[in-house]
């Protein structure tokens, strides 16, 4: 059974950090991609980060260099330590899944085979 519950949204100001956290049932958890993604009111969904199972990763142009994705595997949970956020980067984050082996993770895609039910994320200037 995919379970994906996010946690660790909040409402910050510019240049504040937050963490998310994803908790991953264990079918979920073995997906061989997890990533984030996110949605702004208006906008199209944008693909965040991305980890592989054999733990490579990737980000969007937008979050290069201030976002980094992880995984706990004791805890089967997936992080996105956000750092130095900007208003632009206010939008609902979505932890996701994808179990097929065939479909590309890298670079962070917009849909996935399974997600959550987001957390919101507000940083205000």
């Amino acid at each position: 059974q995919v379970q994906l519950v996010e946690s660790g949204g909040g409402s910050v100001q510019a240049g504040g950090s937050l963490r998310l956290a994803c908790a991953a049932s264990r079918y979920a958890y073995s997906s061989s991609c997890m990533g984030w993604f996110r949605q702004a009111p208006g906008k199209e969904r944008e693909g965040v980060a991305a980890i592989k199972s054999d733990g490579s990763t990737s980000y969007a142009d937008s979050v290069k260099g201030r976002f980094t994705i992880s995984k706990d595997n004791a805890k089967d949970t997936l992080y996105l330590q956000m750092y130095n956020l900007k208003p632009e980067d206010t939008a609902v984050y979505y932890c996701a899944a994808d179990r097929r082996p065939w479909v590309g993770c890298h670079p962070p895609r917009p849909s996935y085979e399974y997600g959550g039910q987001g957390t919101q994320v507000t940083v205000s200037s």
